[in-house]
């Protein structure tokens, strides 16, 4: 049996050998640090056994799906040290996710907080009671009857949702057994000690409102113990970041019970957003877009026609009009593509790029809500370009080089994925062909590094997804480039090409910000709420030191106000050490402070947000350099300081 390694080299076999077993061929120390193994480019458990000629890669916590291994196992093990705890819980489902893992149960007892320290100490010893992991297997059947017999009804409803023919795998520690497909590692040990339980929160049982609610407990883990300490830091400065907490804070929103997952913007919040569309609008001029409004509202034939109807009808709210059956637009594509059909096309039309900034409104789950980032309904920086074949990679190209102008502009990096066909899919084999390697194609020739998504794409076509990374680190899906042979079919679309015959264009469906909210909501995480003073709700706060200068205060002001700048006079009758901290607490990017001195010599001391107290300045030198900073629309880094 030939196995070839990742770095190229064979290895030959006699007989068959379990993934652990080729590790420690290889090298003791590479077994002690295997978490999974990855045959023909499929994760596998390490007591799988390779029988014929593969392609093995031997996965440790440095790789994704490793540390996942490790961090399921980790799971077990936090399930484990409850059942010790208490023996009354019911467990449901423990699995890995992006920053480390959960496990819903269902207690006797409500737990809190103060319960993760106990827990913590109990799952220390299991780690070092060095239990060793077995995985067997057992029919359908048998597995139900082993689950009831244990008393874990969440276990027995997942197994007999399970083929009659199915083979159940389960996951055994020392008195732990649980209900798993793995992969783990091969002992408790394994897990070591760079681990911590973070938080608690309400889940419904399989995510379903009408399902009893169950208590899921958070927590990570990591190979090392500094990777856990970078990563509590980086949620502790998360948490200084909320948006939800500076958002009321700097008066930009706030939700109300009367519409949960709807949010109301107030000035301040209104201001970055007009700002953020202003930015938008005047971009995508200069690109050569024109800008739509299409209805709120359109009848169920539009969305059957599209779509949307058999492949996202649980997610739109639907209403019945005149005894006709219409539904709130949760997606501004169908009415683009109306545009596009109200009046004949020529191929010298072609590029046609149509934006629009369109209210759509998703049936969201409440126990999914948060904040701006996901809300039931938001403004979507849509856009649709109808193009000829031969135009696809231009227009691709076009699109990729917006995204990173405004990423960059923001101080994003970002990286891209390529999201394939998924099950529920329409549209044919060839289709799905032909635009999966128009986008993969334009990628390469652009030369940008991307990943491969398999399965992730829209109902409609495949997608190139752009994941921005914010300054603490974290990842956001934001921009998208759809290509789509099937609308331009289903709407019949034509345009008249240069042999003049009728032609079907193809679509492209792009978002830059995606959903406007959930951008500022990262806009305020990502700069903490200090924002760029071209993009700041107030740029200028002026401070007369008493109220014998309020009046040269406002000439101030108006001065400002005539060049276009955003500014406010604080009237409080307060010391002036008072006001400029509460000005540096409302992030507030230049204060100007006014009193005898700076009247009489039509003067303003500058303290910014940058660089502290800059001294005094002539109020048209000041004018004319926040003016070129506002047109160049710089991001000035800055340590935010209470």
């Amino acid at each position: 049996m030939k196995v070839t390694l990742k770095d190229g080299s064979v290895k030959e076999y006699a007989q068959p050998m379990a993934v652990i077993d080729i590790a420690r061929d290889l090298s003791d120390g590479l077994a002690r640090v295997a978490c999974a193994g990855e045959v023909n480019g499929e994760v596998v458990d390490l007591r799988t056994v390779v029988e014929n000629d593969a392609e093995v890669n031997i996965l440790t916590a440095k790789d994704e799906a490793g540390l996942a291994a490790l961090r399921h196992t980790a799971s077990h093990v936090m399930a484990q040290a409850v059942k010790r705890l208490y023996p009354s819980t019911k467990l449901a489902i423990g699995p890995s996710i992006a920053d480390g893992f959960y496990y819903d149960m269902e207690f006797e007892t409500p737990l809190t907080s103060d319960d993760f320290d106990k827990i913590e100490a109990e799952m220390k010893k299991i780690i070092k009671e060095d239990l060793k992991i077995e995985r067997f297997t057992k029919p359908r059947a048998e597995a139900i009857e082993f689950m009831k017999e244990k008393g874990e009804p969440y276990k027995v409803e997942l197994i007999e949702d399970l083929p009659e023919d199915a083979e159940i795998s389960f996951y055994s520690q020392g008195e732990f057994t649980d209900l798993c497909a793995g992969p783990h590692l091969m002992s408790t040990k394994g897990v070591g000690k760079a681990f911590k339980i973070m938080s608690l929160a309400g889940a419904y049982w399989r995510g379903d409102e009408h399902n009893k609610m169950l208590t899921r407990l958070y927590a990570t883990a990591f190979a090392k113990k500094e990777e856990l300490e970078a990563y509590i830091t980086m949620m502790e400065e998360a948490k200084k970041r909320d948006h939800r907490k500076l958002g009321k804070e700097l008066g930009l929103f706030m939700m109300h019970e009367a519409g949960p997952g709807f949010p109301f913007f107030l000035p301040n919040g209104m201001v970055l957003k007009n700002t953020l569309l202003d930015y938008w609008r005047e971009i995508h001029k200069k690109a050569g877009y024109v800008e739509v409004s299409t209805p709120i509202i359109l009848n169920r034939k539009l969305w059957e026609t599209s779509g949307h109807w058999d492949h996202y009808k649980n997610n739109m709210y639907t209403t019945v009009i005149d005894d006709e059956d219409y539904a709130i637009k949760p997606m501004n594509c169908p009415g683009g593509v109306l545009v596009y059909a109200s009046e004949p096309r020529s191929y010298r039309d072609l590029p046609l790029r149509v934006g629009e900034l369109g209210l759509v409104h998703r049936h969201e789950k409440s126990g999914q809500l948060h904040g701006l980032m996901r809300v039931r309904c938001f403004t979507q920086d849509d856009a649709h370009i109808f193009m000829t074949p031969d135009q696809i990679k231009d227009e691709i190209k076009g699109v990729v080089a917006l995204i990173n102008e405004v990423y960059s502009l923001f101080g994003f990096e970002y990286h891209v994925e390529l999201s394939t066909r998924p099950e529920d899919s329409m549209g044919s084999d060839e289709d799905w062909e032909m635009a999966t390697e128009g986008l993969r194609s334009a990628l390469d020739e652009i030369g940008l590094p991307y990943v491969v998504n398999e399965g992730d794409g829209a109902f409609y076509g495949p997608k190139i997804d752009f994941h921005l990374v914010d300054c603490i680190g974290r990842t956001w899906q934001c921009g998208t480039i759809q290509l789509d042979f099937q609308l331009p079919q289903r709407f019949e679309l034509e345009y008249i090409g240069a042999d003049g015959e009728k032609h079907r264009p193809i679509m492209i469906h792009r978002v830059v910000f995606g959903s406007i909210e959930r951008f500022i909501g990262i806009l305020i995480e990502h700069f903490a709420g200090a924002f760029p003073t071209w993009l700041a709700p107030v740029q200028v706060r002026v401070l007369p030191i008493s109220d014998k200068y309020m009046d040269y205060a406002k000439k101030v002001e108006a001065q400002l106000n005539e060049a276009g700048i955003r500014v406010d006079v604080d009237t409080r009758s307060e010391k002036i050490g008072y006001k400029i901290r509460e000005a540096r607490k409302a992030r507030i990017p230049y204060m100007l402070v006014v009193g005898e001195k700076e009247e009489a010599e039509g003067k303003v001391s500058v303290r910014s947000r940058f660089l502290g107290d800059e001294g005094q300045k002539d109020l048209g030198e000041f004018i004319a350099a926040i003016e070129e900073e506002i047109q160049n629309k710089v991001n000035r880094k800055v340590e935010v300081t209470e």
